[in-house]
């Protein structure tokens, strides 16, 4: 049995520090401001991507990774004995899953599958962990294919977007409900469920009340939750993960691994500063 080689895209959140932990591959998407093109965590940072913002008082636009970035990264891996899983950002919410099939069944289909994780950020990345997890214990490529079908479904992604300005921007919301959303201090809370992004609950006020209704969402599966690892994640909120993270530890079970990561660049371009989420695995 092959080696199995780990890949993902720059949506998926988990910080250095985890993939290069668990030996995970990044390939990049791209941020585009007019003809200005940046590759996502590798020459732009979510710091810095808000201050393009300014400098070029417009939001940017996201591209998917390419079929032939795909083909590259796939075949240098493939030539090195590697089998490979592949999985990022929703098929929903962007052509990149469609140019890694297209790039996989253009090289050799059978050494590499493909996944929709059908989720985004740490939703994927909760998706990795367990790939890692079951690549460590020995599993074929197939067994974890199979795994991953179901396990997808139980992921659980949910964030406060505290300002609509930016999915209004990016063609997301209505100038009317981002009119509405100022105007009663709307904090909406969005949903990762089968792929795609719904609104959820919509509380008025200040964040805090945002921030309750997300732990307030955990703590009811809490008795349905893995017992594995949930996430905390935000586009430069380091005061409300703190918050999040202290309020969780609180009911939690210890052996549960609580991590706080960072938005990239392409999450965050969608979101706009200050977004927050909590993500988590069910068991059923």
């Amino acid at each position: 049995m092959n080696k199995i080689k780990i890949i993902t895209d720059s949506t998926n959140d988990l910080g250095r520090d985890l993939l290069e932990k668990h030996d995970i591959a990044v390939i990049p998407l791209h941020v585009n401001f007019n003809d200005d093109s940046f590759d996502d965590g590798i020459n732009i940072t979510t710091t810095s991507l808000y201050e393009k913002v300014k400098e070029y008082n417009m939001l940017p636009k996201t591209a998917a990774i390419t079929i032939m970035e795909f083909i590259n990264v796939f075949e240098t891996y493939l030539n090195q004995g590697y089998d490979i899983i592949y999985t990022g950002i929703s098929k929903a919410l962007s052509s990149t899953y469609n140019n890694a099939k297209i790039a996989a069944n253009e090289l050799d289909e059978d050494r590499i599958s493909v996944i929709d994780s059908m989720n985004l950020s740490t939703g994927i990345g909760l998706n990795l962990l367990r790939i890692a997890k079951l690549r460590d214990e020995g599993k074929s490529l197939e067994e974890i294919t199979n795994d991953l079908l179901n396990y997808r479904l139980r992921v659980k992604s949910q964030f406060v977007i505290p300002t609509l300005d930016y999915l209004y921007k990016g063609g997301r919301c209505s100038s009317l409900t981002n009119l509405v959303g100022k105007v009663f201090k709307i904090k909406p809370i969005i949903e990762v469920r089968n792929g795609k992004m719904s609104v959820g609950p919509k509380p008025r006020g200040k964040m805090i009340n945002a921030l309750n209704i997300l732990l307030n969402m955990i703590k009811q599966d809490l008795d349905n939750l893995e017992l594995e690892n949930v996430f905390v994640t935000h586009s430069l909120n380091e005061t409300d993960a703190k918050y999040l993270v202290d309020e969780l530890k609180k009911f939690l079970p210890a052996k549960i691994n609580l991590y706080t990561t960072c938005a990239g660049c392409v999450i965050s371009s969608h979101c706009g500063k200050d977004t927050i989420g909590i993500l988590y695995v069910t068991r059923r």
